[in-house]
């Protein structure tokens, strides 16, 4: 059996497969790699990710060491907020490919893997693997009979849509994102403030195409839109996005 450090390294640095294996299912990526919605991208090295603030995490956060000042500065307005202190928690950080694996193949009643892709990626195609994003802990409690909608409710939530901008993070599948993947108003991914901000490059690059196709609402700024990259598959009737204008800047945040 391949050992796990080895197996690791190469589903980091492997292209991705013309037919992929997933939980006894298989799948084909889509021309521009997608697999089941989801953009493929490799782990992140151990070196690179760096704990997140005491106390933030409820089982532990590793997030990548540039995103830390701007997780902190947001952490500390949102303790700021009477109506949101205290709320405002860590549930997922990074995963590491073989971790995110076992997320995507855990038993469950909707097992084919198109169904289980809706609502969690297949392994070498999460953002938390590149260690950028944060699933923030601020679900409702168990017997919400819509879990999105209720979350998105909460002070903490409305908090994150009307502020985590201004920090760098904005949110990558808002609801009825023509990516086809579950709203989750919880998760969140840091691109940096600005270009220039350091590290906000590297992690720009890396969410380019997911940028570009499917922006996120809100969204830390513009995107630049890619060129020479292969011509994607037309998404049929996904709803259009809001044309920014001095009337309608709400809209656009």
């Amino acid at each position: 059996m391949m050992p796990r450090a080895i197996l690791a390294f190469a589903l980091s640095w492997t292209p991705v497969a013309a037919q992929a294996q997933l939980c006894g299912d298989t799948a084909v990526p889509t021309a521009d790699g997608r697999l089941l919605g989801h953009f493929p991208y490799g782990d992140t090295p151990a070196e690179d990710l760096v704990a997140a603030p005491p106390g933030f995490a409820l089982n532990g956060c590793m997030i990548r060491r540039e995103m830390l000042p701007d997780l902190t500065r947001l952490i500390a307005a949102a303790e700021g907020d009477p109506a949101v202190r205290g709320q405002l928690r860590a549930l997922s950080c990074h995963r590491g490919i073989i971790r995110q694996a076992g997320v995507f193949c855990r038993p469950r009643a909707d097992a084919d893997a198109a169904t289980r892709a809706i609502s969690v990626a297949p392994a070498g195609h999460s953002e938390h693997t590149t260690g950028y994003a944060i699933d923030f802990a601020v679900r409702p409690a168990n017997g919400c009979p819509d879990a999105e909608a209720c979350m998105a409710a909460t002070p903490a939530a409305r908090w994150l849509i009307a502020n985590a901008p201004r920090y760098g993070f904005e949110l990558s599948f808002p609801g009825s994102n023509g990516q086809k993947v579950k709203w989750e108003p919880w998760h969140w991914r840091w691109v940096g403030t600005s270009a220039a901000e350091p590290g906000a490059a590297r992690a720009r690059f890396i969410f380019a195409q997911a940028r570009a196709r499917f922006p996120a609402r809100p969204a830390v700024d513009g995107v630049t839109i890619l060129r020479n990259f292969p011509v994607w598959p037309t998404v049929v009737n996904a709803p259009p996005f809001p044309v920014c204008t001095r009337k309608n800047r709400k809209a656009c945040r």
